[in-house]
């Protein structure tokens, strides 16, 4: 089941990478879930086993340490959920199957700090609650992934109706449709395995096998979106509630001569009555506490009694989302990194090498020769090595990891779709590993700026994940397709300016694209423009653009350096 899965998988990822709602070639899903699945193989084959259990476990093994992008990582946490739940099982009855595909979409959705509907989880999770009810009326495990297979596929038609971007555009979700070719395979597989040789199976699919194309909405092109932010394009400012994002320690240690016994489940009642988004971590010296809250004054009043309150944010989230209003999610540019750059190259760490363990390590991923010197030369240990094809693996940050001689390691991802994998790999380590959310390069290397290596980790994490959030990240590139999105007509082949997530200006000359964009970006003001020129820049159009901004803005320090990204002329950060 697994191996012809991903044998279907493989032999439609470019389809599936195909399924991207926006005109720019950083959707990778395809190539995302197939070097993921391939990796499971591999593990698998390396193991062979007539125990479902091991052999479940080998996959999900496998299947972690390969797992590339978000949606790499939400499949192996599927597959994950199953291996647990078929662990002690020789065989599995369809029964048992069920469960497992249950288990697998409960351990999925955990993986995800905000689950999004209309994305694989949801096609997930809607086969696996068809498949539970089914296993009640049949024992039959081929019917039962047939019915898995057409409940996934009916889910996946629905995408659209549950995510708005989707539906702009008229596409189903990429890793939907990844998923429905690995269930494909699996239906496959027990069905035809009783007429052929199973390793004639494997090696010779039938093309008259494959699905026919999934029913979409009118005026559809077959294409769907791979990640996105739908939550936060969906609602308006005025709908954040509890709008002050709080984060504090409460130092017992300090709680005065008669401190008040610590009662979690009454505290975090307390919070409930005006907050939300609750994480309150306790241990017996330090209490961590995270709210998103109306009254922020009333919760470090109520928290006061309980000792010192110390390293306190509070961010107003209404604030932060005005920027994002009507912005649809653009999936972020997919960085390769299975190889490492000249200056960061992992080697197997021998601790009888170093003399002794630096306290802080860190790790970056780049696209670009020139902007991993900068990372480089700003005291960044490794650069995992980005491009457009592929994602680094949890196994790549697992071994940048393990070749660092430092007490604390922070991981800087430098893009959204390659957050989990980094956050995957710092659960697996048995070293102490921090993600620092990084979505684009300028955040990371505002991150780097801001680290102080006399400081502890959770206040470089504090410092380091402001300065990120502090940039307004900007990229032009061009267009791949005709396409209308946020309002912005886009032709193929002009260039298109990209703030943060969303496309807000189309044109065919490079320099009114990034000039347009930067309009956008220094709206609101800025003290330093820095600017990345990429393998396509030009040196008469950098300085036309460095002209533009200084005339409109006399105040702005601009600064160039060569980053030697692909596909990106330009790369823009506001501070």
């Amino acid at each position: 089941m697994a191996l012809l899965g991903a044998e279907l998988l493989q032999n439609n990822a470019e389809r599936v990478n195909a399924l991207n709602v926006f005109p720019v070639p950083d959707g990778d899903t395809g190539t995302n879930m197939n070097l993921t699945m391939g990796s499971g193989v591999r593990e698998l084959r390396s193991k062979p086993s007539d125990h479902i259990g091991k052999s479940a476990e080998a996959l999900s093994k496998g299947l972690l340490m390969g797992a590339r992008g978000n949606s790499g990582v939400i499949l192996s946490q599927l597959f994950r959920g199953m291996a647990k739940s078929l662990s002690s099982h020789q065989e599995a009855t369809a029964a048992d199957l069920a469960a497992a595909l249950q288990h697998g979409v409960d351990m999925a959705y955990k993986a995800v700090v905000k689950p999004v509907e209309g994305t694989i989880l949801t096609v997930a999770r809607e086969a696996a609650k068809h498949a539970v009810h089914y296993a009640r009326r049949s024992s039959d495990v081929a019917d039962l992934m047939q019915e898995v297979y057409r409940k996934a596929n009916e889910a996946l038609q629905k995408t659209p109706d549950l995510l708005p971007v989707l539906k702009q555009v008229g596409v189903v979700d990429s890793g939907g449709q990844g998923l429905v070719y690995i269930y494909e395979g699996f239906v496959r597989s027990l069905s035809e395995r009783e007429n052929s040789g199973y390793q004639e199976l494997y090696m010779q699919p039938s093309e008259a096998a494959m699905p026919d194309e999934v029913a979409l909405p009118a005026g559809s092109r077959g294409l769907a979106q791979k990640d996105y932010s739908s939550a936060q394009s969906r609602l308006s400012t005025e709908d954040i509630e509890f709008l002050y994002d709080m984060e504090f320690f409460i130092d017992r240690k300090h709680a005065g001569k008669a401190p008040v016994l610590f009662d979690e489940s009454a505290y975090k009642k307390q919070l409930e009555r005006d907050g939300d988004s609750i994480l309150v971590i306790a241990d017996d010296d330090i209490i961590k506490v995270h709210v998103h809250s109306r009254k922020p004054g009333d919760v470090l009043n109520f928290s006061l009694p309980y000792g010192e309150l110390i390293d306190i944010h509070i961010l107003n989230m209404r604030e932060q989302h005005r920027d994002l209003l009507e912005q649809e999610e653009l999936a972020t540019a997919d960085l390769s990194g299975a190889e490492l750059l000249a200056g960061g190259a992992v080697n197997e760490f021998n601790p009888s090498q170093a003399y002794e363990k630096a306290p802080y390590g860190m790790i970056a991923v780049a696209m670009g020769d020139g902007i991993a010197d900068i990372f480089l030369a700003s005291d960044v240990d490794t650069v995992l090595s980005g491009g457009q094809t592929m994602n680094p693996s949890t196994e790549d940050f697992l071994k940048a990891i393990d070749a660092l001689s430092a007490d604390h390691i922070f991981l800087l991802p430098n893009n959204g779709n390659i957050i989990l994998a980094a956050e995957q790999a710092a659960e697996l380590s048995e070293r102490d590993v921090t993600v620092i959310p990084t979505k684009t390069i300028l955040q990371g290397l505002a991150a780097v700026l801001s680290f102080k290596e006399d400081e502890s980790p959770q206040r470089n994490l504090d410092w380091m994940s402001g300065a990120a959030q502090g940039i307004v990240s900007g990229q032009v590139t061009k267009a791949v397709r005709d396409t209308s999105i946020d309002g912005v007509d886009v032709k193929e082949g002009h260039y298109i300016g990209i703030r943060e997530k969303a496309i807000v200006v189309s044109h065919a000359d490079l320099v009114e694209a990034c000039t347009s964009l930067l309009g956008t970006m220094l709206a609101d003001g800025g003290d330093l423009l820095t600017i990345l020129t990429g393998e396509e820049a030009d040196n008469d159009d950098t300085a036309a653009i460095c002209d533009w901004a200084q005339n409109q803005y006399p105040d702005l320090e601009i600064e160039v350096q060569r980053g030697g990204q692909p596909l990106y002329p330009y790369l823009f950060g506001v501070e």
